[in-house]
């Protein structure tokens, strides 16, 4: 079984964020995101904070806690230079996520004596770039994840006894994909339930039953708890086609225009992995400038997700191109030199492809480029109509659904007016309605008794709510409440003449099974959105 190294720096969201923030390491500091704190230093964590706290609560614990925000671009562009340093002493390094490295061990280990010597030497390397890394080495991916949060060499065939007693929970380090993360949980969760609470549980189920149950994503968190490699015992060189690249004239100095040649790259780049039905679980980014040629590969949860999306890519290469272009800068800047040399030559690679009926593309199985074509057929539409003639749905920073509903162009990547990252006090809690209705519906909201339920001046309701009549059609079509939550007081911008908006939400459950957002604003009912 191949053996498999992780180089892994602890609390890297924070690490990166307080190196560009300028934050000094003795200082307690937390990233922190609509859902709360993801992140926190070391102070920071002796004085309490905790991942998943929310604000009021870490700062209830650390007062002195500097709050700064979640960027991935960041997050990347900064971890480059690790990664370069342990190019230093393994080649061929493979970035999971950022804070997280996968290095081949079998010959670096070989080559400097035993695994001990080269984690010693990966450590060394890298603490002299500046990082705290910790170093594991074992057999398979969550093995030498897991061993690397321990800072330890696990023995060779040693990984399942070492994985047995571990809670299934831990196959979230595994992950390199944030988008993966809800479904692993969610299975984890349901595991527990179940009575499978340690990875020594799962691994013992037949694979089979956990196939046939949990699909894809049961099959990959079983081999992960059995120690076994990811990847595929018989690899092979990706066909010459899988590759596109393009010579860029005039030569790119900045990260946007480099990043319009990588996004028709990625996207060539996808539609030949959908036309032969393949997935890659690599993509090997190549840059050349004039001076010398940069390369770095990126791995994706191959058997999780199923392969990379042409978005995905984009975001891939254009991270990297951030730290590349950002750390030449900072060495040209401590050299006299006024700018990094430009980008001449771009190249994408997928490696260690695999058909894609292996892995689940789509809620509904493979689609064959399905996805591709209705891109195609979007863009001829926006051909004739006009940029602003098909709308996506993006999510901006708000206080109710409608609030938090964004339109923009398909295709562009603009700004919402508010950030949704940002804390919105007051706002409505989970979960969110599945459709917000584009025309509110008018009712009436009625007591046990027929008469209108009222929200007083401190935006309260004194009296419950017993039905909903819809508005102008009778007692007839009354619906009754059988649930409800709420109300939500929103009294906005008061401070502006007219004394803004004053509303309160308040969620229902009717008889016949259907679930209602209503809104009152100025003594009237209405059906601002419809749950599931």
């Amino acid at each position: 079984m191949t053996r498999t190294a992780v180089l892994w720096v602890p609390d890297w969201p924070v690490v990166a964020a307080m190196g560009v923030a300028g934050v000094d390491a003795h200082v307690p500091a937390a990233v922190l995101t609509h859902q709360g704190v993801v992140a926190a230093s070391a102070v920071a964590r002796s004085a309490g904070v905790r991942r998943g706290m929310r604000r009021r609560a870490a700062q209830e614990r650390c007062p002195e806690l500097v709050l700064l925000t979640a960027d991935d671009a960041r997050d990347a562009r900064e971890f480059e230079p690790v990664a370069v340093a342990a190019e230093t002493v393994v080649a061929g390094v493979e970035v999971a996520r950022p804070g997280l490295l996968l290095l081949p061990s079998d010959g670096a280990a070989r080559y400097h004596g035993t695994e001990g010597e080269l984690a010693r030497a990966l450590v060394e390397a890298v603490a002299a770039a500046g990082f705290e890394p910790q170093v594991g080495l074992a057999d398979g991916l969550l093995g030498a994840v897991l061993a690397a949060r321990a800072d330890a060499v696990v023995p060779p065939g040693g990984s399942a006894a070492f994985l047995a007693q571990r809670p299934t929970a831990d196959l979230l380090h595994a992950v390199t994909d944030p988008g993966v993360v809800a479904a692993v949980r969610a299975a984890v969760d349901l595991w527990w339930r179940l009575g499978v609470r340690t990875l020594g549980d799962l691994a013992g189920l037949p694979p089979a039953s956990v196939s046939g149950r949990f699909g894809d994503l049961g099959a990959w968190a079983q081999r992960l708890a059995r120690g076994e490699d990811m990847r595929p015992p018989a690899r092979r060189r990706p066909e010459e086609d899988l590759a596109v690249a393009e010579d860029l004239d005039p030569p790119a100095l900045r990260v946007d225009v480099a990043t319009f040649a990588a996004r028709r790259l990625a996207e060539a780049l996808h539609e030949l992995l959908s036309r032969r039905g393949l997935a890659c679980g690599r993509l090997r980014i190549t840059a050349r400038t004039e001076e010398a040629e940069l390369e770095r590969v990126w791995r994706t949860d191959d058997a999780a997700t199923g392969g990379l999306s042409a978005a995905r890519i984009t975001d891939r290469v254009r991270w990297q191109l951030e730290g590349w272009l950002t750390s030449a800068s900072a060495r040209r800047g401590r050299d006299g030199d006024a700018a990094p040399a430009p980008i001449v030559h771009l190249a994408l690679a997928a490696e260690e492809v695999a058909p894609a009926g292996t892995h689940q593309p789509s809620l509904w199985g493979a689609d064959a480029g399905g996805d591709v074509r209705a891109r195609r057929a979007l863009g001829r539409v926006q051909g004739l109509l006009g940029g602003d003639a098909v709308l996506t749905v993006e999510v901006q920073g708000g206080r109710d659904p409608r609030d938090r509903v964004h339109l923009v162009p398909f295709g562009e990547q603009a700004a919402p007016a508010r950030d949704a990252t940002l804390p919105w006090p007051g706002a409505l809690p989970s979960p969110a309605p599945a459709t917000v209705l584009a025309e509110r519906e008018r009712v009436r909201l009625l007591t046990a008794d027929g008469a209108d339920v009222v929200v007083d001046t401190r935006l309260q309701m004194p009296t419950e709510p017993a039905e909903v009549e819809p508005s102008g059609t009778g007692s007839a079509t009354r619906s009754a409440v059988v649930g409800w939550a709420g109300p939500w007081p929103l009294d906005e911008r008061w401070w502006e003449p007219g004394g803004g908006q004053r509303r309160v939400l308040l969620q229902v459950v009717l008889d016949d099974g259907r679930g209602l957002l209503l809104a009152q604003d100025a003594g009237v009912w209405h059906v601002e959105a419809v749950y599931d």
